[in-house]
């Protein structure tokens, strides 16, 4: 298909897809992304954050089913092996070196480079927002023209886990640290219908005691993800059709690629439902029920001000 610049204006009412992250459980948002577009759904911007950046990226390349076969079959063919390289021992030895993260980004950048044809941002098809976070400052950094996969692989550099990327003038890590469900970046425009694809949040059950420091970690990143989006929820404000697809239970670990095909086709199940039954989130009544709050319950109780956000957007 043709090709139109990435830095197009995009529809006067468009189609937004949210895509979150969430490492290993990005693999339901592909079915998710078949049930839209079964469904004629087509985004005409698409904002991404760590795997949802991935996943973001290969259907604003190709916003047809086609595009999402590709993402099938590449979620399907992944590895534990092919993005983090080596055992226990491998990940002990690192730290004692005190290397800055577990693995090397090397097989990571080779998975996206074979899996996202696209150059640079101006070779998809739609408008694409892939939100990364500096590490020095803090901010949130939203990156949308220039090249793509260094922005991939800042958007998706799990403190710890992958090193850091130098890119556009920042120290990038992953966007999940600070905004893992990048609602907020579609309710900032002028958008029509937002199609939320959240799998962050998830993971192993909260009854199963962590079994390593990992775990620990990760099972924190997750709370802190979940705990934003619901606060971000509670106080949203839009006239667009909000829809967030519910996602499949996914208790894996982190290293875990297996059960792909399973999961794709249990999304899709339960996403084509919600779309069939047009469910949406009327945010809009909020305006008229209660007034608009500045800050959540804890801050107002606590006599805290809310932090402001702080979002860049950088080539």
């Amino acid at each position: 298909m043709k090709r139109t610049p990435s830095s197009a204006e995009p529809a006067t009412s468009p189609t937004v897809f949210v895509l979150s992250g969430g490492g290993n459980q990005g693999v339901s948002q592909v079915g998710m992304l078949r049930a839209l577009l079964e469904r004629d759904i087509v985004p005409d911007v698409v904002v991404g954050c760590s795997a949802g950046a991935l996943n973001g990226a290969g259907i604003a390349y190709d916003p047809t089913l086609a595009g999402v076969d590709r993402l099938e079959e590449l979620w399907q063919s992944i590895e534990t092996g092919d993005i983090f390289p080596g055992g226990k021992l491998s990940r002990a030895w690192n730290l004692v070196r005190r290397e800055p993260s577990l693995f090397s980004p090397d097989r990571l950048q080779t998975m996206l480079e074979r899996a996202i044809p696209a150059v640079s941002f101006a070779d998809l098809a739609v408008t694409f927002r892939v939100v990364a976070c500096d590490l020095i400052t803090g901010e949130e950094v939203v990156l949308c023209r220039g090249p793509l996969i260094p922005a991939l692989m800042a958007s998706a550099a799990l403190p710890g886990i992958f090193p850091p990327v130098q890119h556009a003038g920042h120290t990038l890590v992953d966007g999940g640290v600070v905004n893992s469900v990048p609602i907020s970046h579609a309710v900032a425009g002028a958008a029509a219908r937002i199609y939320v694809l959240n799998v962050a949040g998830g993971g192993r059950p909260a009854e199963i005691a962590p079994s390593s420091p990992l775990d620990v970690v990760m099972r924190s990143f997750s709370i802190a993800r979940s705990q934003r989006f619901r606060l971000e929820m509670e106080h949203l404000r839009t006239d667009a059709k909000l829809v967030v697809l519910p996602r499949p239970v996914d208790d894996r670990e982190l290293y875990d690629f297996s059960g792909a095909a399973d999961l794709i086709a249990e999304a899709h199940r339960i996403a084509s439902e919600v779309l069939d039954r047009d469910e949406s989130i009327d945010l809009t009544a909020r305006r008229f029920e209660e007034p608009v709050e500045t800050e959540p319950r804890w801050a107002r109780r606590l006599r805290l001000p809310l932090p402001r956000a702080r979002s860049t957007v950088r080539p």
